[in-house]
């Protein structure tokens, strides 16, 4: 066993494959390791670094999560990373300093607002040089990256407006993922309720997953009209899951989709839907 493929099995978590066909298959690391050649698309997800956040070591967290996931770049290529959400903690100030903390990734990113992002809209198009929503293609896919928040911090729903014009302009690429830091659903503590999200999602097939953060304390899988809706817990803030880490996303060959959790301090349980 080689020292990369030792690295991997002794760092994954449980991991998870969704198939094609709505099936559920739980993998262990030594068989996601075994289908690294069949990888079409990764991609990385982490969310709620709380920078700022006091009596927390926020910028130790930003520091250990750019390392942790550019370590894994290394050995496993990412299209890109996300990082979903309550990246600074209020301080509107600090949302440049945490983006020097961001920029130290090695492969291409993205961002989300959540609801401790207390900004204005203007303020975070000059920091991250892109709008609250915004959207890319990239290998053949979309990825949609909406706002679920505003300067209060107030939970919102996404721009639906904006977010069928997207769904519309990408229907015939292969796939589309979005990412919206609050969950749309009263699954956990802290989400809210638009049926219409979920109503509108029905009408494209080409949605393969959505992922939120905000609930430090989830890193499983929510399903609905058969698609995955993904928690990463967090990686900083002062509550939450025993462990920080980030989610890994693999779109296979075939089109299923394999995901896991890298880099937790302790195993956590098997993904249950």
């Amino acid at each position: 066993m080689n020292s990369s493929r030792r690295h991997f099995i002794k760092n994954i978590s449980f991991a998870t494959a969704l198939l094609v066909g709505g099936g559920v298959k739980f993998l262990t690391a030594s068989e996601v390791h075994e289908l690294k050649a069949t990888v079409k698309l990764r991609f990385a997800v982490a969310s709620d670094g709380h920078y700022g956040q006091a009596k927390t070591q926020f910028d130790e967290f930003f520091s250990t999560i750019t390392q942790q996931i550019n370590g894994f770049h290394q050995q496993n290529r990412l299209d890109f990373c996300v990082i979903n959400g309550d990246i600074i903690h209020d301080d509107k100030d600090l949302l440049l300093k945490a983006k020097q903390k961001i920029d130290q990734l090695t492969m291409p990113y993205y961002v989300t607002r959540g609801n401790h992002d207390k900004v204005s809209p203007e303020h975070w198009e000059s920091v991250w040089k892109t709008p609250l929503n915004h959207d890319v293609v990239i290998r053949k896919n979309a990825i949609l990256l909406g706002n679920t928040s505003n300067e209060k911090g107030e939970y919102l729903s996404p721009d639906l407006k904006w977010l069928e014009e997207k769904l519309n302009a990408h229907r015939k690429l292969e796939h589309t993922f979005i990412f919206l830091h609050i969950p749309q659903a009263k699954w956990t503590a802290n989400a809210i309720d638009t049926p219409a999200f979920f109503e509108l999602l029905k009408k494209y097939p080409n949605v393969k997953a959505v992922f939120h953060g905000h609930e430090h304390d989830q890193d499983g899988v929510k399903m609905k009209d058969n698609i995955p809706y993904l928690f990463d817990t967090h990686f900083g803030g002062n509550w939450g899951t025993s462990y920080k880490g980030f989610r890994v996303v693999e779109l296979l060959k075939d089109n299923s989709m394999l995901t896991y959790l890298m880099n937790p301090t302790e195993k956590i349980n098997i993904l249950t839907y």
